[in-house]
């Protein structure tokens, strides 16, 4: 009987505890839903980004340098080709054939061959030195028959400039004096210039000209410190002494004169070298100073002025650093780039870079009165300030009246080059820095 009892009991404590348990245990999990609630993970979905198609760098060009172009046309193109009196050109045509014929048949003419070579230029030679002076028309005919002449036209300046220059007159004496007491010095003695072919350098280089220092090739004295140097005269022979500083400074710019002796008898003298220092203008640097207008930069103009100021004129006049050295010149004169004589109004000095010498060439340009220059002159000459595919110096011969030509003009225009018809059409070429 109370073994019966007993298990109830046991029966009914154990049915309590599993209540009591499963009491405490939801309360458990109410109590843990209300103050720990369930922690929700959430699941980002980031989207890939668009495969993007890779960009090529951008192409950058390099720049192309300005080019000179030679484009051929007929005879009948060239402004005024019918009204020239071209027969007045012959003595220029002639001087430069005779320097063509000077050289070998195989050697280049111009730069990099532009005018073929000397053995092209045999036959128009043969053929103009059988030509008369007063012959317009066969002059014109031959000239047509073997010659083809091209446009040259510059990317860079598309308009061309044009300046004059002539034969200077000066007063002179071969013995110093207190009325002649300027110096005309020959070449120095001490003056070295670099021998390119030696060292194997480019022929287009400029030149390079200096003297001698403790073993070393240094810069040349400038025109400073030549003109203030009393003793120069130990180092370079005087020449002539001229009596007019201006005179003198005018002959340095325009490179060749006449010197008229007390006795009447007139001498011709000519460029010899330089000091391999830069050229700056007188008419420039008067400008820059500020002692002269634009109106007032003619070479008349700018000659007045330093006559009339010659304290400061002498300062500024040697702010040129180029310096020229003379040599005195027997014969027909005055002598260009080319070795031959210049004739007035039918020679042309140019840059050699893009002209040949020796060729000829039709203008078309004004001279400074507005009068037509258009006709035919021959490129023999060139000069420090002629820089540039379209460039000339026209030179005007010797006198008051070239003087006064030359040193005001400053002419837009252009020209064509004449080539022989055995020559190739000259391609385009780079055109260098002024």
């Amino acid at each position: 009987m109370s073994e019966k009892i007993l298990s109830k009991f046991i029966k009914s404590q154990k049915t309590a505890y599993a209540v009591a348990i499963f009491f405490g245990f939801s309360v458990g999990l109410f109590v843990a839903a209300v103050f720990f609630p369930p922690r929700v993970e959430r699941i980002e979905i980031v989207k890939p980004e668009p495969i993007q198609t890779p960009v090529s760098p951008p192409v950058i060009e390099a720049p192309v340098s300005p080019s000179v172009t030679y484009t051929p046309v007929s005879v009948g193109d060239l402004p005024g080709w019918t009204e020239d009196d071209v027969s007045a050109a012959l003595p220029a045509l002639k001087n430069a054939c005779i320097a063509f014929n000077s050289k070998t048949a195989s050697e280049p003419v111009g730069p990099n061959g532009l005018g073929g070579t000397v053995e092209n230029w045999r036959a128009p030679c043969a053929a103009i030195e059988r030509l008369d002076a007063g012959d317009d028309e066969t002059v014109r005919a031959t000239i047509a028959q073997f010659f083809t002449p091209y446009k040259v036209s510059s990317a860079r300046k598309p308009e061309g400039k044009f300046t004059g220059y002539y034969e200077a007159s000066l007063r002179g004496s071969m013995t110093r004096t207190d009325v002649f007491s300027v110096p005309l010095y020959a070449l120095p003695k001490d003056i070295v210039e670099l021998d390119k072919r030696a060292f194997d350098l480019p022929s287009g280089l400029p030149s390079v000209i200096g003297q001698v220092d403790s073993g070393q090739l240094v810069p040349y004295d400038a025109r400073r410190s030549i003109e203030q140097d009393d003793n120069f005269k130990n180092r370079a022979e005087v020449l002539v002494w001229v009596d007019d500083l201006v005179d003198a400074h005018l002959l340095h710019i325009q490179g060749s004169g006449r010197v008229k002796m007390p006795d009447g008898t007139e001498k011709r003298i000519g460029y010899a070298g330089n000091n391999g220092r830069g050229f700056r203008g007188i008419g420039g640097i008067l400008l820059r100073a500020g002692v002269i207008g634009r109106g007032q930069s003619s070479m008349p103009s700018v000659a007045d002025w330093l006559r009339d100021n010659p304290e400061e004129g002498r300062q500024f006049m040697e702010d040129n650093p180029r310096y020229i050295f003379f040599r005195w010149i027997e014969g027909p004169g005055p002598i260009g780039a080319l070795g031959v004589p210049l004739e007035p109004r039918r020679s042309l000095a140019v840059d050699p870079r893009y002209i040949p010498y020796g060729a000829p060439l039709w203008l078309d340009l004004n001279d400074p009165d507005g009068e037509s220059l258009d006709g035919l002159v021959v490129a023999l000459d060139t000069g420090s300030a002629i820089r540039g595919a379209v460039r000339g110096d026209f030179f005007w011969g010797s006198g008051e009246a070239a003087f006064y030509k030359a040193g005001r003009m400053n002419s837009p225009g252009g020209y064509y080059l004449f080539l022989p018809r055995g020559v190739s059409q000259p391609s385009q070429i780079e055109e260098k820095p002024l």
